[in-house]
């Protein structure tokens, strides 16, 4: 009886200690919206964003992840241009000042491979994505990339005048290189 309570406990501190809540390393790791403008590719980085992965390799169905990004820290290259994404007709940064994912589920899809379903609230739309990831362990820390493509109408993103998607397309790509420890 006192080996397998024993037993027992070695194997519960042995997973707890197979799982690790991750940090994301903000100077290595990359958020972007890709999307073409006047049918020229586009990619815009996210400068300000936080990213907590409670990842366990050895069984990733108990892993979860959590994403906000600061909506008026999208950079396309020109001061002008960033301040008029954070507009209302855009992003709506002033009520909406972040975009977030909270995972609800996370399942091996083989060696190297997860998928990821979970909530994504961009501008108070909220809606149920499921996307594939892969994962790596690179010199002590975990890589997770991945990308999610989603329609920027169905989030109200460019209002107005802007929901003309000849000017500037419905499809956004959000790529992302996550380097966590």
């Amino acid at each position: 009886m006192k080996k397998s309570v024993l037993l027992a406990a070695l194997l519960a501190v042995a997973a707890a200690a197979s799982a690790a809540v991750l940090k994301a390393d903000p100077a290595k790791t990359s958020v972007s919206a890709v999307f073409k403008q006047m049918n020229v590719p586009i990619e815009s980085k996210f400068k300000k964003h936080n990213i907590v992965i409670d990842y366990n390799a050895a069984a990733p169905d108990t892993s979860k992840a959590t994403v906000e990004i600061e909506t008026a820290s999208l950079d396309l290259g020109d001061a002008d241009m960033n301040k008029e994404v954070a507009k209302k007709e855009w992003f709506n940064s002033a009520q909406f000042p972040k975009a977030s994912f909270t995972s609800s589920a996370i399942k091996s899809a083989g060696p190297g491979k997860l998928n990821v379903t979970g909530k994504l609230s961009i501008k108070g739309k909220v809606s149920d994505v499921t996307f594939p990831i892969t994962v790596k362990a690179e010199g002590g820390k975990q890589v997770f990339e991945g990308a999610l493509p989603i329609k920027r109408l169905a989030y109200n993103i460019g209002e107005g005048e802007w929901k003309d998607t000849s000017m500037v397309a419905d499809e956004v790509t959000i790529k992302f290189h996550v380097v966590a420890q």
